[in-house]
Formats: C-alpha cells, sequence, structure tokens
C-alpha cells in the first residue's frame, strides 16, 4: 500500500480533530499544523491525510489534557464512527479470526507503516505492534488509544466484558497508571516494554460473527477502500495553486478563487479565516516566493517579472521588493544570487 504510507484515514483524524477541540485545543493552533489539512476533507472516506499532521495533533492534544489525553480519543469513538473498521471485528465466526482481519486491514483506519501482530500462545490471545513510527513524545496518547480502542472493540465483538491479562506499553510515563487502571479494569499494566501489546486469557474463541456472507462483504469493502483511497490534497499547497492560476489568468478577485476552488465566496473567506490568513495576504507570499525565483534565476527586467506576477507595471513591483526586503529591486537581485552562489559552488564541488 505504498500510496497511502505516511497518511492515515480521514475518520481518525476527523476524530484526533474532535477530540482536540473539545479537550481545549484552539481551532487556529490545530489549523496552524504543517502539513495542513483543510477540515472540509475528513467527510470524505476515499481521502487520506498525513500521519504527520496525527502526530502534531497528538501532541496538541496531550500538552492541553494531560495524562489519559489517549483515553479521550476512545471515549469519543463510539461504534461505527472508525466506519469499517469498527465491523471487522465481528467479520469472522470466533475473536482471534476477527481481530487477525482488523489488524491486517488496520489501513483503513490508520498508517498501514505501523505494524501490529495477532498471536496466540496456549489460551493466551495477544494483539502486539511489531513497528513504532511515532515520534517518542507522542507515543503516550498514541498506545493509551490504540490499546484502548482494540479493548473496546473486542468487548463489543464479543458482548462481555472482557478483561485483559497484561497491558503493555513502550512508553515510560507512569504517572498516567491512575487512569489506564479504570480503563482497562486492571492493575497489571507494564511500562517501557519492547512493544505496545494487549493480552487476553482464553478469549480465542469467543464468538463475534455468525454471518459469513455479511463478513466477507465487509472485507471486501475494506479491501476496496483501501485499494481507492488516496492522499488529501494540502490545503496550503490547493490554495497557492489557486493564486498561481489567478496571477496567470489576470484574474486575482476572491469570487474567481472561488469558482476555481468549487465553492462560494462566503465558504472561501471562511476557510481563509480557520486558517488565520486572507486571500490578499496568500496572493502577496506567492508573489514574493515566485519574485524570489525569477529574481534569482533569470535575467528577465523588472517589467517583465512584474508582468508574470499579475502586478500592473514596474513600480507596483519595486514598491512591492521594498516592503518585503527594504531594498531595491537591482539590490534585491544582487543579494539573492550572492546568497546562492557558496550553495552552488558547494554543489559544484
Amino acid at each position: 500500500m505504498p500510496l497511502i504510507t505516511g497518511t492515515t484515514s480521514t475518520r481518525l483524524a476527523g476524530l484526533i480533530r474532535t477530540t482536540a477541540i473539545n479537550a481545549g485545543v484552539s481551532v487556529p493552533d490545530l489549523n496552524a499544523i504543517c502539513p495542513s489539512v483543510d477540515p472540509a476533507v475528513l467527510a470524505d472516506d476515499l481521502l487520506r491525510v498525513p500521519t504527520e499532521w496525527a502526530w502534531r495533533a497528538w501532541e496538541l492534544i496531550d500538552a492541553t489534557a494531560g495524562p489519559g489525553s489517549g483515553l479521550l480519543a476512545t471515549a469519543a469513538a463510539k461504534h461505527g464512527g472508525l466506519h469499517v473498521w469498527d465491523y471487522l471485528f465481528t467479520s469472522a465466526p470466533t475473536l482471534a479470526e476477527s481481530v487477525r482481519i482488523a489488524i491486517g486491514l488496520r489501513g483503513v483506519v490508520t498508517d498501514p507503516g505501523v505494524g501490529w501482530v495477532v498471536e496466540e500462545d496456549g489460551r493466551l490471545l495477544t494483539i502486539r505492534e511489531t513497528a513504532a513510527i511515532e515520534p517518542d513524545g507522542v507515543l503516550p496518547p498514541i498506545e493509551e488509544f490504540m490499546l484502548s480502542i482494540m479493548l473496546r472493540r473486542v468487548r463489543e465483538a464479543t458482548r462481555q466484558q472482557v478483561v485483559p491479562v497484561r497491558v503493555a506499553f513502550s512508553h515510560n510515563a507512569t504517572h498516567r497508571y491512575r487512569h489506564l487502571v479504570d480503563e482497562f479494569g486492571t492493575g497489571r499494566i507494564d511500562f517501557g516494554a519492547a512493544h505496545a501489546a494487549i493480552t487476553f486469557l482464553d478469549a480465542s474463541e469467543l464468538p463475534t460473527g455468525d454471518d459469513p456472507h455479511l463478513g466477507a462483504m465487509v472485507r471486501h469493502y475494506a479491501e476496496l477502500l483501501l485499494a481507492t483511497s488516496r492522499p488529501a490534497p494540502d490545503w496550503r499547497k490547493t490554495l497557492h495553486d489557486t493564486v498561481i492560476a489567478a496571477l496567470r489568468d489576470g484574474d486575482t478577485s476572491l469570487d474567481a478563487a472561488a469558482r476555481r476552488l468549487l465553492m462560494s465566496p462566503r465558504t472561501l473567506q471562511r476557510r481563509l479565516c480557520e486558517h488565520d490568513t486572507t486571500w490578499r495576504r496568500e496572493i502577496e507570499t506567492v508573489r514574493h516566493e515566485h519574485a524570489i525565483q525569477l529574481m534569482r534565476h533569470t535575467d528577465l527586467p523588472v517589467q517583465s517579472v512584474a508582468a508574470r506576477l499579475g502586478y500592473t507595471d514596474a513600480r507596483t513591483l519595486r514598491r512591492a521588493i521594498r516592503r518585503w526586503s527594504g531594498q531595491g529591486a537591482e539590490e534585491f537581485r544582487r543579494g539573492l544570487r550572492d546568497a546562492a552562489a557558496p550553495r552552488a559552488a558547494a554543489l559544484a564541488g
């Protein structure tokens, strides 16, 4: 699944975003995360958002809510909220079979680059992480969420208050212990383990699904979802591409931009406000970036550069350069080339 490795589902991203807001994280702080995610894409199950965005959002949640922050997401994740993945826990006759299917198709909800296995050892059934990709700083809330959401889905699938005989975390944040005892129903919780894991006793044969045809359809749908999912466009990149098109076409009005983005001007205005920016500011940013490229890498006269940037004349561009750098156009160009010369020499060497 190379196309979606490094991404997570919009369902999970939406849950994380909702958890963050409920925990007290401000919307501007969420929208300031880079890479950026347009909240509008979270309604499309075929789109995927960068896993890095999820990590940064978890950091905000944990910094705001503290111990137990991962459990906040579990509490908000009602059955069906994670879409088809929730139903995979009842897609086979027994718990061990169903859990294997859910773990095998984990990419429908999380980054498939995270490795998980299901192991049976006599009477023990263990769901264990094999390859963590998360930064150390976000391991506590993420591991809390991952293990607790699996416990809840196991209980829902078996219709029993199953209690694990062991819960293991790879992080060492033992100050979170009390919250975890309440959530998992056991005091057998280990920290600093080689891998995050949850283990059940005498649970493998518990019945979970009594309709093999329905189970097959759910599995098939999950496989189709994985095969057809694609990364969501980055909001900032989409916006900048729209600015470039506006400059090229000579119409930089907000209304024209909204038409290109297939939304109303009011919706575009609201999105810009959510990301703490304005249409004019984005035009200025793109013009600045392109001016740097054109002045550094071409010998185009100022008048031609101005035309390419959508300015009415060279004087307007000169005023913009003065505003950006405090320099005249010629000095600005010399400074850009002087700065680039050492790097070019190093690359040539």
